[in-house]
C-alpha cells in the first residue's frame, strides 16, 4: 500500500467516525458537557454497572463506576510501584505469628452528604466493622441484601479466614485471622474491599430501605453519585470535603456507549475526554490523531476458554486436551488482539513471579485432536456450546469473533459449535447457573499477588462464589495453593505455585489463550489519568487543562 492510499484510508476513517458521532449526538438529551468546560470530565464507558457496590460484583464495569470514584479502602496500591500505601488507615501492624492485623484509622474523613442522607460524624472504626462484617457474617442485617453474594471475598474464603474484627477504640481496629495468610493485606487493598457508612446503613434500616445502600451509595471517595440512567449515563459531583489533597473536577460523567467505534468517534470529536477499552483494531487510528494520547502497559490479565467440567464429556481431561489442540492460539491472537497480546502458558502472566516458563502450551494439531476425540468416544458431529461474553475486555476484546474462529476450527475435527451470548448481566447470571458447555472469558488482576489468579479462578470455593467458570474442584490443587499462602518467602511460595501450574497443564480445566496489553485513550488536555494495573479506572486527581 502506497502513502497516498494510506492517507486516503486514514481520512476516510476519520470522516466516518466524526459522522457517526454527529449522528449519535444529535439525539443527545443534554447529557454531555461543553467541549471547553474545564470543570467536568466525560468518560465513555462500555456498559452499565450491576450496582454501585463492588463487594457484590467482580465485573470491571461495576468496579470502574464505583470502587475508586465513590469509595476508599483501608489501604491502597501505588499504581506505579505496586507498594501498599495508607488510605483510610494511616498505619498498620502485623503480629509476629501473622494472625493479627492492627490498623490505625485516619481522622476527620467525611462521608458524602446527599439529598437523602446527611452524616453527623466522621468515618471511624464502626464503619470498618460494618463493611467487613457485612460480607463475612451471614447474621449481619445487610448480608442478604442485594442477593447476599460476595464473589471476590467468597472465592477466597475470607469470611472463614477472619475470626473477628474488633473495635479497640474509635480510630483503632484489630482483625484476627485463624491462620496466617500471606496475601491477606493485598486483598484488603483490592477494588472490592471498600468502606461503607454504618450510619447511612442505620438510616436505611429505620426507613425500611436497606437495598438503597448498593444503588444510592454513600462513601468517602472523591465523587458522589448524582444520578444514573440505565444504559445511558452516570452523573457524579465532586465530594467537596474529600480528605485527599488532589485535583477534583466539579462534575464527572460516564457516558455509557457500548459500541467501541462510537466511543472512539466521541473521543475524536471531543464529546468524551477518555474512553474505555479501545478496540485493538482502532489503536493505529488513535495513534494518528494529534489531539489524542494512547497509553499502554503490560496486562496483568488472562483470557481463556473454560470448560464446564461438571458436565460430560467436559469432565474428561483428555477431551479437554483434544479441544485445546484443535485451535491455533497464535492465529487467534493475530486476529483478535492484532498482536497486542502474547500467547499464555500459565494462568498468570510473565510479569508475575509465579509464572513458569517451562510449562509448554498445547500445540495446534487438528489431526491428533480428531484422533483423540474419537478415542475418547466423542462421535463425529458432536454438538457443544461456546458462550461468548458480549462486552469488550482487555483480556478478550472480541469474544464473539473468537468464538466464530473456534467454531471453524472445531468443525474441522468433527465438532459442531453453537455460539451463545446474552446481554451482559443476563450472561453472567446464566453462566453462574452452570448450564454452559464452555465459555470465553477471563480475569484481570486486582493486586500483584499471584493468589489473585489461582484462588478466584479455579479453587473449589470459587465455584459457589461464581468466579470459577470451569466448575472445576480439585482437592490437590486447593491444597497446593493454600500451602503457598502459609509462607511469606517468595521462593517457598513459588514451589507450590509451580506444582499447581503443572497440575493445570495436565488437567486443563481451561485453556489459557492470551495475556493482553492494557490501553487507555484520552484527549491531550486531560492530565493525571494513568492506567491502574490493579483494577478500576481512577478519576480522583485527574484534571483538564486548556
Amino acid at each position: 500500500m502506497n502513502i497516498l492510499e494510506k492517507h486516503n484510508i486514514k481520512h476516510w476513517v476519520q470522516t466516518a467516525l466524526i459522522l457517526l458521532a454527529s449522528i449519535c449526538l444529535c439525539a443527545c438529551d443534554g447529557l454531555l458537557l461543553s467541549k471547553t468546560d474545564p470543570n467536568g470530565i466525560v468518560y465513555c464507558s462500555e456498559g452499565s454497572p450491576a450496582n454501585f457496590n463492588p463487594q457484590l460484583d467482580t465485573s470491571g464495569t461495576t468496579v470502574d463506576a464505583s470502587s475508586h470514584q465513590i469509595y476508599d479502602r483501608l489501604i491502597d496500591f501505588d499504581p506505579i510501584t505496586g507498594d501498599f500505601v495508607p488510605a483510610l488507615a494511616t498505619s498498620w501492624l502485623i503480629s509476629n505469628d501473622g494472625k493479627t492485623y492492627t490498623f490505625q484509622l485516619r481522622r476527620k474523613v467525611s462521608f458524602h452528604d446527599t439529598q437523602t442522607f446527611t452524616p453527623t460524624r466522621f468515618f471511624n472504626a464502626d464503619d470498618v466493622l460494618f463493611s467487613i462484617d457485612r460480607w463475612r457474617l451471614m447474621t449481619h442485617p445487610f448480608h442478604h441484601i442485594s442477593g447476599g453474594r460476595y464473589p471476590y471475598t467468597d472465592s477466597l474464603k475470607l469470611g472463614d479466614l477472619i475470626t473477628k474484627v474488633t473495635r479497640l477504640n474509635g480510630y483503632r481496629v484489630e482483625i484476627t485471622l485463624n491462620k496466617p495468610e500471606s496475601s491477606f493485606l493485598a486483598n484488603l487493598a483490592t477494588d472490592f474491599a471498600v468502606i461503607l457508612s454504618a450510619e447511612y446503613a442505620d438510616k436505611l434500616i429505620s426507613r425500611n430501605q436497606k437495598e438503597l445502600i448498593d444503588h444510592k451509595p454513600v462513601g468517602t471517595g472523591p465523587y458522589q453519585l448524582a444520578s444514573f440512567r440505565q444504559d445511558r449515563y452516570i452523573r457524579y459531583t465532586k465530594h467537596p470535603k474529600y480528605w485527599r489533597n488532589i485535583e477534583l473536577t466539579d462534575k464527572l460523567i460516564f457516558d455509557i456507549t457500548p459500541s467501541s467505534s462510537l466511543r472512539l468517534a466521541k473521543l475524536i470529536t471531543a464529546e468524551c475526554d477518555a474512553i474505555a477499552l479501545p478496540a485493538h483494531s482502532e489503536l493505529e487510528v488513535i495513534k494518528q490523531q494529534d489531539e489524542l494520547v494512547l497509553d499502554e502497559k503490560p496486562g496483568l490479565n488472562i483470557g481463556f476458554w473454560a470448560f464446564n467440567t461438571s458436565k460430560a464429556p467436559f469432565n474428561n481431561p483428555e477431551v479437554r486436551r483434544a479441544l485445546g489442540m484443535a485451535i491455533d492460539k497464535n492465529a487467534l491472537i493475530e486476529a483478535i488482539y492484532f498482536n497486542s497480546a502474547i500467547v499464555a502458558k500459565n494462568i498468570v502472566p510473565p510479569t508475575s513471579w509465579a509464572f513458569q516458563s517451562d510449562v509448554r502450551p498445547l500445540s495446534y494439531n487438528p489431526i491428533a485432536a480428531k484422533k483423540l476425540l474419537r478415542e475418547q468416544g466423542i462421535p463425529e458431529n458432536f454438538s457443544m456450546t461456546v458462550w461468548a461474553m458480549p462486552v469488550q475486555r482487555a483480556y478478550n476484546p472480541n469474544a464473539t469473533k473468537m468464538a466464530e474462529l473456534i467454531q471453524a476450527y472445531l468443525q474441522k475435527v468433527g465438532i459442531q459449535v453453537n455460539i451463545i451470548s446474552y446481554e451482559w448481566s443476563t450472561f453472567r447470571e446464566r453462566l453462574s447457573q452452570g448450564i454452559h458447555d464452555s465459555v470465553l472469558i477471563g480475569w484481570s488482576a486486582d493486586n500483584g499477588d499471584p493468589d489473585n489468579f489461582y484462588r478466584p479462578l479455579l479453587s473449589c470455593a470459587a465455584i459457589e462464589s461464581g468466579t470459577n467458570r470451569a466448575m472445576w474442584c480439585s482437592q490437590e490443587y486447593d491444597l497446593l495453593i493454600n500451602k503457598a499462602l502459609q509462607y511469606t518467602d517468595i521462593s517457598e511460595r513459588t514451589y507450590f505455585y509451580g506444582q499447581a501450574n503443572e497440575l493445570l497443564a495436565e488437567q486443563l480445566p481451561l485453556i489459557p489463550i492470551a495475556h493482553a496489553s492494557r490501553y487507555q485513550a484520552h484527549r491531550k488536555e486531560l492530565q493525571g489519568l494513568v492506567i491502574n494495573p490493579y483494577g478500576g479506572v481512577r478519576f480522583g486527581g485527574v484534571k483538564k487543562i486548556q
